[in-house]
């Protein structure tokens, strides 16, 4: 099965966020993905709705937007609003989990989960039969550039025994050093959709850098 490819806009040219996502239609990738962070949950800060809905217009690509915030349910609307189509937040952020998960669907929105590296794979298997996604994090969530952690791979590997177990349609993403390489890694240890930054929007052609992701 082919690979599907989500850019982060995080590594993008900010000061030419239009033309950074014309380049992403250009390169038929699956989804981009868009990362918010709000200084509390994760030690950084991104953007919010309103650069989301700013570049909305540039493109019919799925939006895949990743809330790296405390408490997502209160902020769901924004984001919905925006013209997010995946809403993933983190289990680890969120008390009320399965709430936040109906409020996402019922604007008919997909809702994904996310994990972060400390935090094991089994929180969330009770979600799986409501859910679009599973996000794991193969870097500590908040900053890009960093190194891809090969042991989260178990992670992958627990995650897609059950959902094959289950026989649920529930597709695994990890987001962390993702580059060819590490690509082929994920891919083989279950992974449908690889979330990369610097190894696209640096690439000399994106266009190529996400088919040989494709492809692998």
């Amino acid at each position: 099965m082919e690979m599907k490819v989500a850019p982060s806009v995080l590594a993008c040219d900010f000061s030419k966020m239009g033309e950074e996502i014309l380049k992403v239609n250009e390169a038929k990738a699956d989804m981009i993905h868009l990362d918010v962070m709000d200084g509390n949950f994760v030690p950084n800060i991104s953007f919010g709705p309103a650069v989301i809905k700013s570049i909305r217009k540039y493109t019919d690509i799925l939006f895949d937007v990743h809330l790296m915030i405390q408490e997502p349910k209160r902020y769901i609307n924004d984001y919905v609003k925006a013209g997010a189509e995946n809403i993933t937040f983190h289990v680890e952020a969120e008390y009320d989990v399965k709430g936040t998960i109906e409020d996402i669907k019922n604007q008919n929105v997909k809702a994904s989960l996310s994990v972060r590296p400390k935090t094991p794979i089994e929180a969330v298997f009770p979600y799986l039969d409501d859910i679009f996604m599973v996000l794991i994090m193969t870097v500590e969530p908040g900053f890009g550039g960093q190194s891809f952690m090969p042991d989260m791979m178990e992670k992958v590997k627990k995650l897609r025994a059950e959902i094959d177990r289950r026989n649920l349609d529930v597709l695994i993403q990890v987001d962390g050093g993702i580059n060819i390489e590490t690509s082929k890694v994920a891919k083989e240890a279950g992974v449908d959709v690889c979330v990369a930054g610097t190894a696209l929007f640096g690439a000399e052609s994106m266009t190529d850098a996400v088919k040989d992701m494709q492809n692998i």
